[in-house]
């Protein structure tokens, strides 16, 4: 390892980071997969750790989803959603995350019978243990799934009621192309009354406009990927002035081929374009690292300087959902780490 290398790496450790973009149910690795369906008696087509490693090797979108379907389908009861949160909460510990704002996917779970209650009150529970154990704050966004109906959204949004206090937002993710944030855009608009902060994934394999729509036509607090938005200059003007952030996820772009190299990623031209952007995992178990080797990967690709990296460290938490006050104690944290 370089010098270089080496200084950035240690940068990076020290840094508080938040991290606004992780799925929970992509953080299920394959030895807590295969220990929980022995636990709950499930058959899976894997019959030693090595054929479920490499079932997590896939070359584009469909193919992932196919897996991580699969794989979360092993998760039955408050217990697997606990241990599954509770896994991630302790691995990200160690890469410096001191907040976590996670998607879940709850009709993934539902769908296949198992009741809301049991997703959210696992999930729930490792959060607060995170917070009391780990010193992890953390926030709940409940994602809808866009290759599903509006109507099942609105499904998912009636069933979910006794939990609303519990999370702070609502997302969109699964398979983009398609399937345009204006599909939801009645659903989006009653989280809204409701009081829901707006995720859309948009910008990822979709074009700019599913970027446009998701900002303008439906208000998004947050885009989630936005790689695609570089391509309109407009649309580059309107996420400066708005400073909507936008939560990249190079090892995820690197493992669905939305880039074939980071050297490709947006990342660093929207630094240098004044954008609220942010580095996060995405999907850990499945694109090869957790955040530190994200901030790792692309720091390197690009050659980003050591007040980049701050940059983005301090971007995490200017682009969540925390009060102005714990931003700028988080933020005051950064600088203070960034300058030991």
């Amino acid at each position: 390892m370089s010098v270089q290398s080496n200084s950035r790496q240690n940068l990076i450790a020290r840094l508080p980071k938040a991290e606004l973009h992780l799925h929970i149910e992509g953080s299920f690795e394959p030895e807590l997969m295969m220990a929980i369906a022995e636990r709950n008696r499930i058959d899976i087509p894997f019959k030693t750790l090595e054929e479920a490693k490499a079932a997590y090797d896939f070359s584009n979108l469909q193919e992932f989803l196919d897996i991580y379907y699969q794989g979360m389908n092993v998760l039955r009861t408050e217990q697997d959603f606990h241990d599954m949160t509770w896994a991630y909460l302790e691995r990200v510990k160690q890469d410096n995350v001191v907040h976590v704002e996670m998607f879940f996917d709850p009709q993934a779970h539902t769908e296949r019978g198992v009741p809301f209650g049991v997703v959210a009150e696992g999930i729930l529970a490792a959060l607060k243990r995170g917070e009391a154990e780990l010193g992890i704050t953390s926030e709940l966004i409940m994602s809808f799934l866009r290759h599903l109906s509006e109507g099942a959204g609105f499904v998912l949004l009636d069933e979910s009621i006794p939990w609303h206090e519990y999370f702070i937002g609502v997302g969109l993710d699964s398979s983009e192309v398609g399937h345009p944030p204006l599909k939801f855009r009645g659903l989006f608009e009653r989280c809204r009354e409701l009081g829901f902060k707006l995720c859309l994934h948009a910008g990822e394999e979709g074009p700019p406009e599913y970027v446009r729509e998701a900002l303008l036509d439906i208000g998004a607090d947050r885009i989630d990927h936005g790689n695609r938005a570089m391509e309109d200059p407009a649309l580059i003007q309107v996420l400066r002035d708005t400073q909507t952030p936008l939560t990249n996820c190079p090892l995820s772009n690197l493992s669905l081929c939305v880039l074939d190299d980071l050297k490709k990623s947006p990342v660093k031209t929207q630094l240098e374009e004044g954008l609220l952007v942010c580095v996060n995992s995405d999907d850990p178990a499945y694109f090869g690292g957790y955040i530190n080797q994200n901030y790792e990967a692309i720091s390197e690709a690009l050659d980003l300087s050591a007040g980049q990296i701050i940059q983005l460290a301090r971007n995490s938490f200017a682009g969540s959902f925390l009060s102005e006050d714990a931003k700028a104690r988080y933020i005051q944290a950064v600088d203070t780490a960034a300058t030991a």
